[in-house]
């Protein structure tokens, strides 16, 4: 077996060991060296997960390309899944990893975004324009890249800036250097994309970035931040976007946990903790949950379409995970997946790349985005001798307990506290029994528009007693078997009726209205059937994206969550329709139609199984009611009014 600082000796002297990694995870006071082999696999089914012995077994780097699994759009760069194959584990103190890596200059030139400053936020602009203005989705993120070339052996200078992470970044909850042969990668990552122990699944979201300069924060400023409208309402639409990831791979969905503040050298962020109980193959809720919210955006299957038509190049690892596999004592398998952000990587002869991205949403300035760019590279860049240095701490001291933080303050914990005050207690309370009366056994059919909205809305359905099953709207499942119909949401123009998904949800619509089966729609499915009914539909000059509001539905104020650039309009409360009389809710100001319902059919613009809507809950156990109060066509008994 190698011994670690005979390893970490040969780096310091440019010797290429062999592949090797090298981790230290949130809080450790160690840092774990894995060394083995590497085999390339072509999906994550075929990630080796050996279950001889119980301890981690396999890491993967999985780039971004992955994402074809899903069949999302991407730019094929033809990047590897690599995977080490975990022969040796060994554990190297903190402070005798810093005393071992070298502490050398790193020598660098040429060093330049892909992307210029201006380049850069004109396709802000763009994207605030052409795609959430017109309805394709609530945040996206663009990336660029910084590229240079290292002087001199590259795994020595990964190693050196590997050591100046350790002593000068904090807050990461992986800092690693994994070296395959091929390629090195060098990071301080934030963020946990999903990680799986003892049966529990657990995601991370991280948005909202507060820059400073390395020295401490600058107390009311922070507080500002944690009030900005657009941080508090951009971490919230990561949060819906990862609880609908959690929908699909944790049994009862996920729980939420936070917020709270991450502070790292040289920014900080806001983050919530998901959790959940479920089952599957680790590598199958690597699958489902490729890849985060917080660097593609939402929609994600949309946001992959976004993506691939504004960013020039494919993005190799960025907006990957790094994926330890392995075995419990128990033999239950076990995963943790950082996210690959704040990262480099090297090749063998000096190419030095350090992909960044920002988040835009409706309340995104192009100076903004450009400089929270900047910010995200400046502690991967100072440690390659790219930028200023943030403080470093004596390597006497590594592995210490930080200082009191920020965090602690009551004013920022109170701020903190403060922004779970107008969110859907279904998904941060303990959920118990909240099924109605008579839906046990009924059964609901919810159509996918392209927005996993809908995993959180069966959950919602399901702990209200029913019995739901999902279809994506291109392969429909016949709807006879099913008391509920659902037509869910998705992105788009539904005014577009030359687009296949407009013109197949507006068809279904059509005959679940002339058969009379009971029809619930949201946001993009209310859109399609207010056109149906003969409303008029609008593009909103502000898109109400990620944007919850109280509104009247039906004569009680409901708080709800909106993600919708286009809306139906009316100029009454009740109208005459082919279908019969219908009931609006409408806005005063502008008669914008929030919610709709008829005999034996119903419509939201929001979102009731949004974290946003804190009534969502209470809206559709109402609505369930208007439109299961007949008895079951499918034979299961007569529901309740609830």
């Amino acid at each position: 077996m190698t011994r670690p600082l005979d390893l970490l000796a040969a780096v310091a002297d440019g010797v290429d060991p062999g592949p090797f990694a090298l981790v230290r995870r949130e809080g450790a006071d160690h840092l774990d060296l894995f060394t083995g082999t590497v085999r390339t696999v072509d999906r994550l089914a075929d990630i080796p997960l050996p279950d001889d012995a119980p301890g981690p077994r396999t890491l993967a780097l999985v780039p971004y390309r992955q994402i074809g699994e899903r069949g999302f759009a991407h730019v094929d760069d033809r990047v590897p899944l690599e995977c080490l194959l975990i022969a040796g584990h060994q554990r190297i103190g903190l402070a005798e990893a810093v005393a071992a890596l070298p502490d050398a200059a790193v020598v660098t030139r040429d060093a330049g975004f892909d992307i210029s400053d201006d380049e850069y936020a004109r396709t802000v602009g763009r994207v605030l324009d052409e795609e959430i203005g017109r309805g394709e989705g609530a945040n996206f993120v663009i990336h660029r890249t910084l590229h240079a070339t290292v002087q001199g052996p590259p795994l020595a200078a990964a190693a050196t800036a590997l050591r100046r992470l350790l002593l000068a970044e904090r807050g990461a909850y992986w800092t690693f250097l994994v070296h395959t042969g091929d390629r090195i990668l060098v990071g301080a990552s934030p963020e946990r994309h999903v990680s799986v122990d003892d049966g529990l699944v657990t995601m991370n979201p991280i948005s909202g970035t507060f820059r400073h300069t390395g020295a401490a924060a600058d107390r009311d400023a922070l507080l500002r931040f944690l009030r900005d409208p657009k941080e508090v309402e951009e971490l919230y639409m990561v949060l819906d976007e990862e609880l609908k990831m959690m929908a699909c791979v944790a049994e009862h969905g996920g729980q939420v946990v936070g917020p709270y503040l991450k502070e790292m050298a040289h920014l900080a962020h806001t983050e919530y903790l998901l959790a959940g109980r479920g089952s599957l193959d680790v590598r199958e809720v690597l699958r489902e949950t490729m890849f985060a919210p917080t660097v593609t955006g939402s929609p994600m299957e949309n946001a992959c379409r976004v993506i691939a038509r504004h960013e020039r190049t494919g993005r190799r690892y960025y907006a990957g995970v790094l994926a330890l596999l392995g075995h419990d004592t128990a033999g239950r398998q076990t995963l943790d997946a950082p996210i690959l952000i704040r990262t480099a990587e090297l090749s063998p002869t000096g190419g030095l790349r350090v992909p960044v991205g920002a988040t835009l949403v409706r309340h995104s300035t192009a100076a903004g985005e450009v400089a929270e760019t900047h910010a995200k590279a400046a502690g991967v860049l100072a440690a390659l001798g790219l930028g200023p240095d943030a403080p470093r701490a004596d390597p006497a001291t590594a592995g210490r307990e930080p200082a009191p933080s920020l965090a602690d303050d009551p004013e920022v914990r109170a701020a903190l506290a403060a922004r779970n005050a107008p969110l859907a207690r279904f998904w941060l309370d303990q959920r118990g029994a909240t099924a109605l009366p008579g839906l046990t056994g009924r059964r609901a059919l919810i159509v996918d528009g392209e927005d996993t909205f809908t995993g959180m809305l069966a959950h919602q359905l399901g702990a209200l007693g029913l019995t739901v099953a999902r279809c994506d709207w291109r392969r429909p499942e016949p709807v006879a078997a099913y008391d509920l119909v659902v037509v869910g949401p998705g992105p788009g123009d539904p005014r577009n009726l030359a687009d296949p998904k407009m013109a197949a949800l507006r068809e279904l619509l059509a005959d679940l209205l002339a058969t009379g089966r009971p029809t619930l729609a949201v946001c993009l499915g209310h859109q399609l059937l207010a056109g149906l009914l003969g409303l008029p539909l609008h593009r909103r000059e502000a898109p109400y994206q990620g944007l919850p509001r109280d509104i009247p539905v039906f004569g009680t104020t409901r708080r709800v969550g909106f993600y919708a650039s286009f809306t139906a309009l009316a100029d009454a409360d009740r109208v005459a329709t082919p279908y019969g009389p219908v009931e609006l809710s409408r806005d005063a100001g502008d008669g914008a139609v929030h919610a709709l319902r008829g005999p034996g059919f119903a419509g939201v613009q929001f979102h009731p199984e949004s974290v946003l809507s804190r009534d969502g809950m209470a809206v559709l156990a109402d609505l369930l009611g208007h439109l299961l109060e007949r008895p079951a066509l499918t034979g299961h008994g007569r529901a309740g009014r609830g």
